[in-house]
């Protein structure tokens, strides 16, 4: 029998996602020799089965929506949705995405990927599948996430989606249930919808896309013009021919498909984290310090989705990247400043949660601007959607903001680096808004934030140049 490999390094980073590649990346510009370990080095989530090709099918949503929104500008178009070709440019694009991050794990140093499964057999020692055995001198799990499929649908077998096979599919489905109103299935849900598959969306909470409870029922009511939308149901399914029939009380609804979009769990079970000594929160997740990213006293961190803090692509980029640094370093750490909590859900209007929310505890103050009068949205012919802005009542300084409204996203973006330098409303409204744009729209939310909190000497509410914001 021939002998076991075994393999030192200083860091071994196990998972080669966005994290992961990040983090290996870090370690190795620290001066530490790494091992990147995975098994399959397929690319990262984003680019193969999340962010870029949702947002391809998205794009190609919003064509064919354009398309029947013609006529009330004045223009008479006709569309034929082809599939197949939509799914196929789907795949062309993404492919090229992937590629693009394949071929840097063939630029990093010769014998610095390891193929294969990884588990600890100690705080310092893992074991991959093929029996090679690793001692490093710290450790970072970036294994990343998978979709969770709940016990009642995985009898259901091939006609159950995720986001892991939607994109492989060969054609459009006719009709498609959705199970989960998060970021995910909303945004899958509308851009199906918008291409000619009959969908509904079901969910067992009471919010969309983790928006808080009044702009949520918003976009609920302008979504539900495109589609169905089923809150605080959990619907059973059972085969129905070649596709599926959902049951809830009320009725039920036949679909070819159904897209369970259910939320991503850490994958971390694979690799008997017991035997690494780490204290485990009731979920399997190691307990460990948010800023450092070490997992209790050992050697270990934990980055991007494994953790579960924020799974989101540019929180996993700033993890790996002090993750990596920290274990390169270990025991000298340094600590992530954390950005202002960002979520952008892709649906039209777009959607977003951006820092600190308002609770009965934090006495913050809500403005609010109506994006179905807004000038710039009446003349796109997209005026619908709100506005909610959070800040102190003592100074007027901005801490959050949730919306859905026309190019939220960009919107989003505003408010976030505007929360990021400490703004008052009062002084953000003393920045150059240009007319006629959508960001103008943000000025009726901060002015009443203006006249709620108590202000300084001194402090006005600023922008008063008209034409306004409303005309």
């Amino acid at each position: 029998m021939a002998a076991q490999q075994e393999r030192t390094c200083d860091v071994a980073v196990i998972g080669a996602g966005t994290a992961g590649i990040i983090a290996e990346k870090r370690a190795r510009a620290a001066g530490a020799e790494t091992l990147l370990i995975d098994a399959t080095f397929s690319g990262t989530t984003c680019a193969d089965v999340g962010c870029m090709p949702s947002k391809l099918l998205i794009a190609a949503a919003d064509v064919a929506f354009g398309v029947s929104e013609a006529e009330c500008f004045g223009i008479t178009a006709t569309s034929r949705i082809d599939g197949a070709a939509v799914m196929q440019r789907l795949r062309r694009h993404r492919d090229r995405f992937v590629q693009g991050v394949r071929s840097g794990f063939s630029r990093l140093p010769e014998g610095t990927c390891l193929r294969g499964r990884a588990r600890f057999t100690g705080p310092d020692t893992l074991e991959l599948d093929d029996g090679t055995r690793i001692r490093a001198r710290a450790i970072v799990i970036a294994t990343g996430s998978e979709p969770a499929v709940p016990k009642p649908f995985r009898a259901l077998g091939a006609r159950v989606l995720t986001n892991r096979n939607l994109f492989d599919l060969p054609d459009l489905p006719e009709s498609v249930g959705v199970i989960g109103a998060g970021a995910v299935g909303i945004e899958l849900a509308q851009a199906l919808a918008r291409l000619g598959v009959r969908v509904e969306v079901f969910d067992a909470g009471r919010t969309l896309a983790g928006l808080p409870e009044g702009v949520s029922a918003e976009l609920c009511r302008i979504l539900s013009r495109e589609f169905a939308i089923h809150q605080e149901t959990e619907p059973r399914a059972e085969p129905d021919g070649e596709g599926l029939r959902l049951i809830r009380e009320g009725g039920s609804a036949r679909f070819d498909r159904l897209l369970v979009a259910a939320g991503r769990p850490p994958q971390l079970d694979a690799l008997d984290l017991e035997k690494a000594g780490l204290d485990l929160d009731d979920k399997g997740i190691p307990r460990f310090d948010p800023q450092t990213l070490q997992c209790g006293e050992q050697p270990i961190f934990i980055a991007g989705d494994a953790n579960h803090e924020r799974p989101l692509l540019h929180e996993a980029a700033d993890e790996g990247a002090i993750a990596g640094e920290n274990a390169a370093r270990f025991p000298d750490l340094a600590k992530l400043k954390r950005p202002v909590p960002m979520a952008i859900t892709f649906c039209r209007p777009d959607a977003a949660v951006i820092g600190t929310l308002p609770t009965e505890d934090n006495g913050l103050v809500t403005g609010c601007a109506d994006y179905a009068r807004q000038g710039r949205a009446r003349v796109m012919g997209r005026a619908q959607g709100i506005c909610e802005i959070y800040a102190d009542r003592d100074g007027g300084r901005l801490r959050g903001a949730a919306l859905c409204a026309p190019h939220g996203e960009h919107l989003a973006h505003e408010l976030a680096w505007a929360i990021s330098c400490g703004l008052s409303a009062s002084e953000m409204l003393d920045l150059p808004f240009y007319h006629p744009t959508l960001e103008e729209g943000l000025k009726p939310a901060l002015r009443q934030i203006c006249e709620l909190a108590a202000t300084s000497q001194g402090q006005r509410a600023g922008g008063d140049i008209l034409p306004g914001d409303q005309c």
